[in-house]
């Protein structure tokens, strides 16, 4: 499958048309940036092990029913998947209190939550992505009906089932995590984007050392070797 013309082209990845009309191919780029864009950078090699890190995990979350736009890696940079139509609407999963919800709410960093929190952002850089609550993304129009709604919610819960215990296995606490939505030909939502440390909290469980973005953020260093610790512990069986 061979790329052809550019589609679009984000802060992480840029998305080619292919031949066929209900497939595209997602090039990983090595950039980094943070805080809607104000922080720039790029780590050589990150891309490929944030493509690695979503293969593996999508097809774990195809083989426990979750619908995904993955189709299969053609190289260590590019994914082909399934077109969609972008729901703007991201979807954050909470287990452990950190980030904006600490600096925004008060609640102590590091707090585990008593139950699993979802939240809303409208995915529109422009305007900062605003939190939204479900009246809000209704007058928007970013969904058809209150039912598209609860299911995102229900689909995020159903991956934060699969990924927490499966991420505690391998000595990781999933702190946080973001997904992204999209309606395939037939008007199926279905998982899109990337499953990553670019877009999820890891927390080693004995040590406490971040295994993410956030060592960007925070100016922590070493992204990459958290990013290839990440990885080598989803590989190993």
């Amino acid at each position: 499958m061979q790329k052809r013309a550019l589609l679009y082209e984000g802060k992480a990845k840029r998305l080619f048309l292919t031949d066929d009309e209900n497939l595209v191919i997602s090039e990983f780029k090595d950039d980094l940036t943070a805080f809607n864009g104000e922080k720039k950078s790029s780590e050589a090699g990150k891309g490929a092990l944030n493509n690695k890190i979503s293969t593996e995990l999508f097809k774990l979350l195809e083989a426990n029913g979750i619908p995904t736009h993955f189709v299969e890696m053609l190289d260590d940079n590019h994914m082909l998947h399934t077109k969609v139509d972008v729901i703007l609407i991201e979807v954050i999963v909470r287990n452990i209190a950190t980030g904006s919800l600490s600096k925004n709410l008060g609640i102590e960093d590091g707090k585990v939550l008593p139950f699993t929190l979802v939240e809303f952002d409208y995915k529109d850089d422009d305007l900062g992505d605003p939190k939204l609550n479900d009246q809000h993304a209704l007058i928007l129009e970013l969904v058809e009906h209150q039912d598209e709604l609860d299911k995102l919610r229900r689909m995020a819960r159903q991956v934060n089932d699969i990924l927490k215990p499966y991420f505690a296995k391998k000595g990781l606490n999933l702190v946080d995590f973001k997904l992204e939505f999209g309606k395939d030909r037939n008007n199926n939502i279905i998982l899109i984007d990337e499953i990553s440390p670019d877009n999820c909290r890891f927390w080693d469980m004995e040590t406490g050392e971040k295994m993410d973005k956030d060592r960007f953020r925070q100016g922590l260093g070493g992204l990459k070797v958290a990013y290839e610790k990440v990885l080598e512990r989803i590989l190993e069986k």
